[in-house]
């Protein structure tokens, strides 16, 4: 996601990670790393639990979830890993957020 974060500027998208761990950890990695979008601890696991994200103890913990929500706060597309190597691709989640965009009126 950080290399492709101009792209997602560019179509109006905010990009809020939740990371499982707590607020210095989420600090410290996202200045290492450079990553210049949001990263907001979930320590306690309440947003994964809210979002339903999966946590398969045996596949190295909670599993990649992506979710889309538009700009009125309405969740449109929900993608829940079956492993850590289950992604969307950048390109298929930019045409999904180009045509929630058009189909919104917001682009």
């Amino acid at each position: 996601m950080r290399d492709y974060y101009q792209q997602f500027r560019q179509v109006e998208t905010t990009i809020i990670a939740i990371a499982p761990i707590g607020s210095e950890q989420v600090k410290s990695y996202w200045e290492e790393a450079g990553i210049p979008f949001i990263g907001n601890p979930d320590y306690a696991h309440t947003i994964a639990k809210l979002y339903r994200q999966q946590v398969k103890l045996l596949k190295m913990g909670r599993m990649p979830a992506m979710v889309l929500i538009d700009k009125h706060g309405i969740m449109r597309m929900a993608h829940y890993s079956d492993s850590m190597s289950d992604y969307i691709s950048v390109e298929d989640l930019l045409v999904q957020i180009r045509h929630l965009n058009d189909e919104n009126g917001l682009c």
